[in-house]
């Protein structure tokens, strides 16, 4: 004769139980391992893809703006031309004051390049104006500060300058007037020197009193005459 027993059987996971909820879980956090691994990488590089595009289309709004605002000041009293230097890699010249507490004086924009190929970058910095005691190297006279990264490793930025026969040329010194027009090219060294994006901005002053006379750009890379073009549009292409 059997004794039934009244006290409750106590409830809970037996040991098999517990093992197959623990393999289960792995089988599911493995999978999602797996998935994050293929999609993770993917994100981060279209994230960079587009944290780098912004970089340059911000540089290039930026310089564009500075070379649109760059007005006929010469370096002194005895010069007619104006003070505008640039090269391929580097330009200076004079533009109003920019800033919060601008006033109504003028500054003298340097946008080039600085330090060596692998830690290379675009700066723009800038100096007060003075003028230039006759026979004194102009890249003597500023004292550049307030530097801002543009760009930075593998973009450069190279520039070219048209007078009004849109002719263009990677250099623009002792000229009887600013030029016309600017064109900005970034470019990817790590693609080989390829463009990635290329904008033009025309000066809104040329010449003293807002006129047209006609000056020659000395010292061009590319003397031969060109085929006449306007200023382009920005257009980007894919920045990998």
């Amino acid at each position: 004769m059997s004794v039934r027993s009244d006290r409750p059987r106590e409830s809970g996971f037996a040991l098999i139980e517990a093992l197959g909820a623990l393999a289960i879980a792995g089988i599911v956090l493995s999978a999602l391992l797996a998935v994050t691994s293929q999609w993770l990488p993917a994100w981060k590089r279209g994230l960079d893809r587009v944290q780098r595009a912004e970089m340059v289309a911000t540089a290039l709004r930026r310089a564009g703006e500075d070379f649109s605002a760059a007005q006929f000041v010469a370096a002194n009293r005895e010069q007619k031309a104006p003070l505008f230097v640039g090269q391929e890699f580097s330009a200076m010249f004079v533009r109003g004051e920019l800033g919060p507490n601008a006033g109504h004086g003028l500054d003298v924009v340097r946008i080039g390049e600085d330090g060596a190929r692998s830690d290379r970058a675009v700066l723009r910095s800038r100096a007060p104006f003075e003028p230039v005691p006759v026979g004194q190297s102009i890249a003597d006279r500023f004292r550049f500060g307030d530097p801002v990264v543009l760009l930075s490793a593998p973009f450069r930025m190279s520039f070219a300058y048209a007078d009004r026969s849109m002719a263009w040329t990677t250099e623009w010194r002792d000229a009887t007037k600013l030029p016309f027009a600017v064109r900005m090219t970034v470019r990817d060294d790590s693609r080989g020197g390829q463009p990635v994006l290329v904008s033009a901005v025309q000066i809104a002053v040329d010449a003293p009193g807002g006129g047209g006379v006609d000056g020659i750009a000395a010292g061009a890379a590319n003397s031969a005459p060109a085929a006449a073009e306007r200023p382009q549009a920005p257009k980007i292409e894919p920045i990998d």
